[in-house]
């Protein structure tokens, strides 16, 4: 016999054991002896009480074919202990998976890749079979650390190789099957068996990846070759085992995959970390892609002192794992994203301005080249803000808009939550280029309903600050910023370059009737808009693309948001406009001035077209006519070409070439425009935003000169003259007790008018209009004398601008004195 055993000691052992031997030819080439497996399947079903005596038998007798060799019995054993476990299924099972698991165990353990292969195959048989009841004892440490050990088999046979990764593979399939069906399974959820899993898996994903990376692209494999390919079995298992992940357990197996990465070196090229984290947020369950996110952001946090290269990889998987998330549910990370993102831009700016500073004087490459990959980190942080918020809904997006308007750093205000105090004013206009850069992704695509939920006054103030700065390029970003914001028909791309348009209507311009919000929006803030184009047309610095976004916001305007009242304070402006390059009272450069020429005539051009006046476009014509003819530099076409003739002045030309208010006026008047306002000219007025924003201003060298001269003596002059600063006057005047007494006064009126009889406030308006009515009467009758000599002049130095001594007049009634 096969057990070594002779025939009278044979019938005198138990019966289970004769069934057993009988199973095993005495050629083990024969295989397995169906007709006494049969017998033996049919005694283990009708007596389960002795399955755990036949699986130790089993196991004895396989541990000795191991010991001597003898696969041939080893195989059938296995095949044998196969059926045995599809077959039966009862309560009594449990102590035989005992013997097959320490069955399986001896074939892994053994360094022969046959039986190895043949342990794994039994046990995924194993791990399909659906338990009646849960097992609470048994454990699966050593399947997870063999397997794991198999998927980094380095045998010299490559198709050895091969045949084992497969096999650990497919065994740690089959552990995770196993454990998550189980009432234990977050047992295989613990770090230390995550630790093992994740890696073999994605070592097994990287190699195969490495591999086609240096033969070109693989042709499509056929089904056979499909199963056999590790990668594509390994990250089979790598989804099926994040699709399982739940809550409590989801970082466990987030976790290895940075440890993993971080120790081959997989961010830069990060091609391979991209594609894992593609996996990772297109397995796990929608509601768990914040965890994902807030592991990134943890761990860009733990490298934000590695290579600009490390950190703009990490940033990039992050920016692939929010394009995903952006569709699902993100939960509370949002700001969170946001501001870790700003965070990491301030730390880049440092970097790279620390470098430049350290370098002065000696600029060495590896310098220059640390700068570059610092200007990747902030392109790959801006494009993640951008694609983030630019996928968020309106109501998010609104509030992201604010979040980092409220970010950039303002000349003069230090109470900025991004601290850019020890950055300097260069790192300081590179946060603000930056911030803008990502504000201006943001709002791409942004379409609001009422502008006023695009530009409410808390987002429009500070967003106009920069427009006023002495930086071209801040004012462009601040300009298109705002094109994004209006622009609700997507007419942008019809206005693009500042030209002479011959038919307006062929531009085809979408546009909707005024609403009774944006009508609102621009009586509020209408002079608002006009001051920064105004003041932003008298910056010298001024290149060819700010006349073009100048331009193309006073269209958008006029598309947007433009009734009749906004049509005139448009063309007050455009006329104030020309006058300013006339006039030329800040002494911009020939360039400038012509610009600006160019500008009123291209948008006046528009604007008539647009509302459609006869007069008024006849008159805007002859004008652009007379232009092309006598002062072509008068025109976008050829003011904004590389070689142009510029004139030596302005003032001596003709007045053909200007638009006129009162050709205007009497053209409009005619089409029942009310015009009284187009005689009353265009001031900007004066406000913080200038001091805020380090614009030149009068109000920065305001001082106040007094020469008292005595009119009795004219020979002896006495000099008493008092400087006072602006700051003295400033702290003269109580700003807070004023609005104190205005805020009581307008209570007691209010108060008033809700409780006092309706005869008293009666009796007491007519009172006080009898009073006005007498006091007007004495007021025209009032005589100015003037002194025989001057008693009294007041000289009044404002910055460079002196005026004229002002002689004082006194008033017939002295309560009353004019200056």
């Amino acid at each position: 016999l096969s057990s070594g055993v002779c025939c009278c000691c044979a019938a005198l052992r138990p019966r289970y054991k004769r069934l057993v031997d009988n199973i095993f030819p005495e050629d083990p080439k024969d295989g397995l002896v169906k007709a006494d497996m049969e017998k033996l399947t049919f005694y283990a079903v009708s007596a389960p009480e002795k399955l755990d005596r036949i699986g130790a038998y089993l196991a004895e007798r396989l541990s000795r074919d191991v010991v001597r060799h003898r696969y041939g019995y080893v195989l059938i054993a296995m095949e044998a202990l196969d059926q045995l476990l599809m077959a039966c299924h009862s309560q009594s099972i449990k102590p035989f998976v005992e013997s097959f698991l320490h069955m399986v165990a001896k074939l892994l353990e053994s360094g022969e890749p046959k039986l190895q292969v043949l342990g794994t195959n039994s046990f995924v048989k194993f791990a399909n079979i659906e338990e009646d009841t849960p097992s609470y004892h048994r454990r699966y440490d050593f399947f997870v650390s063999r397997f794991s050990a198999m998927c980094h088999s380095c045998d010299q046979d490559p198709e050895i190789q091969t045949e084992i990764r497969i096999a650990g593979i497919r065994g740690i399939q089959g552990v995770v099957r196993k454990t998550v069906n189980d009432e234990l399974r977050a047992t295989i959820w613990e770090p230390q068996h995550m630790d093992k899993i994740v890696p073999s898996l994605l070592f097994n994903m990287q190699k195969i990846e490495d591999i086609d990376s240096r033969t070109g692209p693989p042709s499509s494999p056929t089904g056979g070759e499909k199963d056999e390919n590790p990668a594509v079995l390994a990250e089979n298992c790598f989804r099926e085992l994040l699709g399982r992940a739940t809550y409590g357990n989801m970082n466990n197996a987030v976790r290895p995959v940075f440890a993993h990465l971080d120790h081959h070196r997989l961010w830069d090229p990060n091609e391979f970390a991209v594609s894992c984290f593609k996996i990772i947020m297109y397995s796990i369950q929608a509601q768990y892609s914040h965890h994902v996110i807030q592991e990134i952001l943890g761990h860009l946090d733990a490298r934000k002192r590695d290579s600009p290269r490390v950190r703009a990889g990490i940033i990039q998987v992050l920016l692939e794992a929010v394009a995903i998330a952006a569709k699902g549910s993100i939960g509370p990370t949002v700001l969170e994203v946001f501001n870790t993102l700003l965070k990491h831009l301030r730390i880049s700016v440092d970097f790279e301005l620390g470098d430049r500073r350290s370098s002065a004087g000696s600029a060495t490459f590896s310098t220059s080249s640390k700068e570059s990959d610092e200007r990747i980190v902030q392109n790959a942080i801006i494009q993640t803000i951008g694609f983030f918020g630019s996928n968020l809904p309106d109501y998010q997006r609104s509030e992201i808009m604010m979040f980092i308007m409220g970010k950039v750093p303002v000349f003069g205000i230090t109470s900025q939550s991004l601290d850019t105090s020890h950055l300097g004013d260069l790192g300081t206009r590179r946060i603000q280029i930056m911030l803008l850069r990502s504000l201006l992704m943001v709002t791409s695509g942004y379409k609001a309903t009422a502008i006023t939920n695009a530009l409410p006054a808390p987002f429009l103030d500070p967003l106009l600050s920069p427009s006023l700065m002495d930086d071209s390029e801040l004012r462009q970003l601040v300009l298109e910023i705002l094109h994004n914001l209006i622009d609700r028909h997507d007419n942008r791309a019809k206005l693009r370059g500042i030209r002479i348009i011959p038919d307006v209507s062929d531009l085809k311009i979408k546009r909707d009737k005024i609403s009774r919000q944006d009508v609102s929006f621009m009586k509020k803030h209408g002079q608002q808009l006009y001051r920064h184009i105004y003041l932003g047309c008298k910056e010298d610095d001024n290149v060819q693309k700010n006349f073009e976004l100048l331009y193309t916001s006073l269209a958008l305007i006029t598309i947007e948001l433009a009734n009749e009242e906004v049509v005139i304070d448009l063309i007050r402006l455009a006329i104030a406009l020309q006058d300013m390059a006339i006039i030329n009272e800040d002494n911009l450069p020939m360039f400038n001035r012509c610009g600006v020429m160019a500008l009123v005539a291209a948008y006046l051009n528009f604007l008539s077209q647009m509302i459609a006046v006869p007069a008024f476009c006849q008159h805007v014509s002859k004008v652009i006519e007379t232009r092309s003819l006598e002062a072509p530099y008068f025109l976008p076409e050829t003011i904004f070409k590389d070689k142009c003739n510029l004139p030596k002045s302005l003032e001596k030309h003709e007045k053909s070439l200007f638009f006129l208010t009162n050709k205007i006026a009497e053209s409009l008047g005619g089409s029942g425009y009310s015009v009284e306002r187009l005689s009353v000219p265009y001031v900007p007025q004066v406000t913080d935003e200038d001091r805020l924003s380090r614009r030149k201003s009068i109000v920065d060298t305001v001082s106040i000169q007094v020469d008292i001269l005595p009119g009795n003596n004219t020979e002896d002059k006495i000099d008493n003259t008092e400087e006072i600063t602006f700051e003295a006057l400033k702290k003269a005047i109580d700003n807070n007790g004023l609005e104190e007494q205005e805020k009581e006064k307008r209570r007691l009126v209010i108060e008033k008018f809700q409780k006092a009889p309706f005869e008293e406030i009666a009796a007491q308006c007519e009172t006080k209009a009898n009073l006005l009515h007498d006091r007007l009467a004495q007021i025209l009758e009032l005589t100015i004398r003037p002194p025989p000599s001057p008693s009294g002049t007041m000289t009044i130095t404002a910055g460079h601008a002196h005026y004229q001594s002002v002689p004082v007049y006194e008033m017939k009634f002295p309560d009353l004195c004019v200056y």
